[in-house]
């Protein structure tokens, strides 16, 4: 299959050998798990249970919220001990609403989900409700509802389900893991998502560096029809979805634009098997595989651990970490978020769990730029950050949003290339969200403009009403008074005749 070359791109150390070849295994189930009613895109779940409650395994415990949101269910069954805010898996350390659910032990399932039989006789519709019922977020890391994006084929012409194994962060392995040891399950599931999105064709790209997950995945696809497996070059960041469209279809997705646009939609493994377990199984989503790597980590693993679960307690599974570690991250450490504490949970878009030491974090104070020009070589978006920072630093945004720093996919691959250690992608990521606030605010400002105006509007339109209804009133008393008076007039007249 002919591949075609994407834009820029670096070659950090990658670092997989810690775990590529680690099977997965299960965590012991916790005694406790903490669940963030936001593991996703868009609108937080809304509770179904309160506190005291007795839950069983897969039963729903808060449920979509809006258009786009995403269900959440119990990993375990046992009580809810409190449904109270706790601090997130994020930097900001923000509280998050969070549902405290004590384990029995017991491991007892609910009543699963009806198992659909033939997915490929179900309707699209039917596909996108159980996976949606499921609360499946796309895992490799973007955690945007799955079904919202099953339902792009009723907008888009759609060629091709691309699943993404690129898998392009250093040191995670939890994707290969999957497609070597369920490449059965990541098959159908990737068939199913092809069939409710009415694309007729099935592409899943992984990385050169995965030899033995192409061989997996291959053997399966050999049984079905329609489906490619295709290795592509080890070169980051191959895993952003619109360079991966690039270099598997030669279609480069515009600006603003979504992939389906050009005819393709983007799902990762992970997700595909996810999909396969709710549909064939009746199972919603209730665990996932997380790398746990590092130099800092005493054993590096790759585990299936239930939602919910403590960092700390992953990291406790691996033997600890050593006092080296410099920094603990959630998800690889090119896009990756420093974790607040320890204490926080795993969630759905959890990839990776790593405890880097000083050595790894390769930090150093930054100089001033030298100019080199080696982050406009690099950017894989085809981006000048170099200006993009200085408009920034400046506090000049819309000069900043004119370059295009909006399209910036914060992949940090200027970041890494600075000779002087600027962390370029930092201001990208203050910028996009700086805009992003102040577009809110402006849609705020407007909105209740409308508002305003609508209201001043309805109230002109009432007194407009009412000095109608007054002048019509008053008209009619001058008609009534005025035919009384005729009516006296000829009744005088008449009596004067007589």
């Amino acid at each position: 299959m002919k591949l075609f070359p994407i834009l820029g791109g670096i070659h950090p150390e990658y670092r997989k050998e810690l775990t590529s070849e680690k099977a997965i295994v299960a965590l012991p189930l916790p005694k406790t798990l903490y669940l963030p009613l936001q593991q996703h895109m868009g609108a937080p779940a809304n509770t179904t249970v309160n506190v005291g409650d007795t839950v069983k395994k897969g039963q729903l415990l808060a449920k979509a919220q809006g258009a786009i949101s995403a269900a959440l269910h119990a990993p375990t069954s046992g009580t809810i001990a409190a449904i109270t805010e706790m601090t997130a898996p994020h930097p900001s350390g923000l509280p998050q609403l969070t549902i405290v659910l004590d384990s029995d032990g017991k491991d007892e399932w609910a009543e699963p989900m009806p198992v659909i039989a033939d997915p490929f006789a179900a309707s699209a519709n039917e596909i996108k409700a159980r996976v949606a019922e499921a609360g499946i977020v796309g895992m490799g890391g973007a955690t945007f509802p799955s079904a919202v994006k099953l339902g792009l084929g009723n907008q888009h012409k759609l060629e091709i389900l691309l699943l993404n194994g690129a898998e392009c962060e250093p040191y995670l392995t939890c994707d290969d893991r999957v497609m070597r040891e369920f490449a059965e399950q990541v098959v159908d599931g990737a068939r199913i998502m092809a069939h409710a999105l009415g694309a007729p064709k099935v592409i899943i790209a992984v990385e050169d560096n995965k030899p033995q997950a192409v061989d997996s995945l291959k053997a399966e696809a050999a049984k079905t029809p329609n489906v490619d497996v295709v290795g592509v070059p080890v070169q980051y960041p191959m895993g952003a979805e619109r360079h991966l469209t690039q270099a598997v279809t030669g279609r480069e997705t515009p600006a603003r634009k979504l992939t389906a646009d050009v005819g393709v939609v983007v799902h990762n493994v992970a997700t595909a098997r996810a999909v396969h377990q709710a549909v064939r199984l009746g199972r919603p989503l209730l665990s996932r595989v997380v790398t746990v790597s590092g130099g800092a980590v005493a054993e590096p693993k790759n585990i299936e651990v239930p939602l919910g679960t403590r960092v700390s307690e992953l990291l406790d599974f691996c033997g600890g970490v050593s006092a080296a570690a410099k920094r603990i991250i959630s998800g690889g450490p090119m896009m990756g978020q420093p974790l607040p504490s320890l204490d926080v949970a795993v969630v759905k878009g959890t990839s990776g769990i790593l405890a880097l030491t000083q050595a790894e974090t390769n930090e150093h104070a930054p100089s001033p730029c030298i100019r080199c020009g080696s982050c406009v070589t690099y950017c894989p978006c085809g981006l000048v950050p170099v200006e993009m920072a200085s408009y920034i630093r400046n506090d000049k945004l819309d000069l900043a949003a004119k370059i295009g720093v909006q399209d910036c996919v914060s992949c940090g691959s200027c970041s890494y290339i600075c000779p002087s250690h600027i962390p370029l992608v930092h201001f990208f990521n203050y910028a996009k969200g700086k805009i992003a606030a102040l577009d809110r605010e402006r849609r705020k400002t407007e909105q209740t403009k409308s508002l305003v105006e609508a209201h001043n509007a309805r109230l002109e339109r009432q007194a407009q009403a009412k000095r109608e209804a007054a002048a019509k009133a008053k008209a009619a008393k001058e008609a009534a008074e005025a035919a009384a008076a005729a009516q006296a007039q000829t009744n005088s007249a008449g009596g004067a005749n007589a």
